[in-house]
């Protein structure tokens, strides 16, 4: 990128929207100069400028919750620009996979309507918050923590009880397994850094 394309503000900043390149959150919204953007694209981590501080700031310097670049997008007037990232740990200081985790929006009632796959949309991004903030307790956590040989061997299991489902006929048992499958494929997704994205794009190409 060339970054004299951006426009910087009179203060010579621009707001960097924080994206997880997986699960698509937005992790926060900080402000770039072009120092801290420049070296952002040579380190390939999110480099800021603090406000309060007035300094340059290398996210997870001191708490090793770095941010690898994917992507930097810019908007059509250049004057903002999307940081996509693979995140390693929380993104706010107060420990939270995201800064925005509070809605002033209640969230309707289920009605059966709506988008079908918003469920795989929000697991993807609970899996996403369990990976980051590790919570004590979650079988999510159970699972990064022991690692991708743990995670193959329940994908393993489930599909073998999606299997022995399926010859039985028990379609309530297949239900269930299905949903167990999903849920583990999608932590291995994680554990592997594949967007489920890709994977979707490659049903389109087959299509």
């Amino acid at each position: 990128m060339n970054i004299d394309v951006i426009s910087f503000d009179e203060k010579g900043l621009v707001p960097a929207i924080v994206q997880d390149v997986q699960s698509k959150e937005v992790l926060t919204l900080a402000y770039m100069n072009k120092e801290s953007l420049q070296k952002t694209l040579e380190t390939k981590e999110t480099w800021f400028w603090s406000r309060s501080r007035q300094e340059l700031w290398h996210k997870g310097a001191t708490s090793g919750n770095t941010q690898t670049i994917v992507d930097v997008k810019y908007d059509c007037d250049a004057d903002s620009i999307v940081v996509l990232v693979e995140p390693k740990g929380p993104a706010c200081h107060t420990g939270t996979y995201s800064c925005f985790s509070e809605s002033l929006v209640q969230p309707s009632d289920e009605s059966g309507t709506g988008d079908r796959f918003a469920i795989i949309n929000e697991l993807e991004a609970l899996i996403a918050k369990r990976e980051a903030e590790r919570p004590e307790g979650s079988y999510t956590t159970y699972l990064f923590t022991e690692g991708v040989d743990k995670i193959l061997k329940k994908v393993g299991e489930e599909a073998s009880e999606v299997i022995i489902a399926s010859k039985n006929r028990a379609q309530e048992e297949l239900k269930w397994e299905v949903a167990d499958l999903l849920f583990h494929l999608l932590v291995l997704l994680r554990e592997q850094n594949l967007p489920l994205d890709e994977v979707l794009h490659v049903l389109k190409e087959r299509r």
